[in-house]
């Protein structure tokens, strides 16, 4: 019974070991695990502020869709009370539906002015999407990856995730060096979205989205998951195999890559025991190095 209890300690001292040494010497993702969505949330909206405080000209890579609701809400906020200024803060959402005007209740530049733009001093003119109804597709995106690199790079770009594990509009098979371009929308995609519009029929079949090699090209991301019916994919990203078919299981090989979860999100990670002792410690360190 002591032999099996010595051999389990040694066994598991050496899994947070070997995750530890991983966490610190390559290429990994960090998990955050919160209590509750509202904390996740908090979270995530607490590390975009804390960049723009340090960085009042960041540019930020932002995402669409009910997740991302309560982090604007936490920027409006902030912006509100006078704790920070996005005057000088670039934006590149990932995507914008093909055939979708600006001014539609359907188009993700609409949700970004509804839930963000409009109530902040950011500057209109600083803030993009693609342009899903110009002429040529093509030279469109095109023309965005410009645009992208003129501001110099994006600074942190926020994601959420399909529940397929699609990152964008990164579909399960995308290349992962793909870069901004017209992308064909799945058909568990349009159901999923189709929550937004009057009927499933009236989802759009294609979007422009970055690119997987886009995404990645990013400083620092940070991926946010909530509900449980989040948790295969999450699962898939973090534990799984690097595979096309999961695109944001590409975020293993990010340098700074940080992924944000409730409880629920984290349901079907195995080794959520490992996750909160390394942030612990991360966290511990972090605190000691700012005295």
């Amino acid at each position: 019974m002591c032999c099996k209890f010595s051999r389990f300690l040694i066994a598991a001292f050496s899994r947070v070991f070997r995750f530890l040494l991983g966490f610190w010497e390559s290429p990994h993702v960090r998990v955050i695990i919160e209590k509750s969505a509202s904390d996740a949330a908090n979270f995530v909206a607490e590390t975009i502020l804390e960049l723009v405080e340090n960085r009042p000209n960041a540019v930020l890579g932002l995402a669409t869709g009910g997740t991302m609701t309560p982090v604007y809400e936490r920027l409006l906020a902030a912006s509100q009370n006078g704790r920070v200024s996005f005057q000088a803060v670039s934006t590149f959402n990932l995507d914008e539906y093909v055939g979708v005007k600006a001014s539609s209740e359907h188009s993700y530049r609409y949700f970004m002015d509804k839930s963000f733009f409009e109530s902040t001093d950011i500057d209109r003119c600083r803030t993009h999407l693609p342009d899903g109804c110009a002429e040529d597709l093509r030279a469109e995106c095109e023309q965005y990856e410009g645009l992208i690199e003129q501001a110099g790079g994006i600074d942190l770009q926020l994601l959420g995730i399909g529940s397929d594990g699609h990152i964008g509009f990164n579909e399960p098979g995308s290349s992962l060096s793909s870069r901004t371009r017209v992308k064909t929308l799945t058909k568990q995609t349009r159901l999923d979205n189709s929550r937004f519009f009057a009927a499933p029929e009236d989802v759009p079949y294609s979007a422009i989205t970055m690119g997987v090699g886009t995404i990645m090209d990013a400083r620092q991301i940070v991926l946010l998951a909530t509900g449980k019916n989040k948790a295969i994919a999450v699962r898939a990203t973090v534990e799984g195999p690097l595979s096309a078919m999961v695109t944001a299981s590409v975020l293993q090989w990010h340098p700074n890559a940080l992924i944000v979860l409730d409880q629920d999100a984290a349901s079907e990670l195995e080794n959520v025991a490992d996750y909160l002792t390394a942030e612990k410690i991360q966290r511990e360190l972090l605190s000691q190095h700012n005295k």
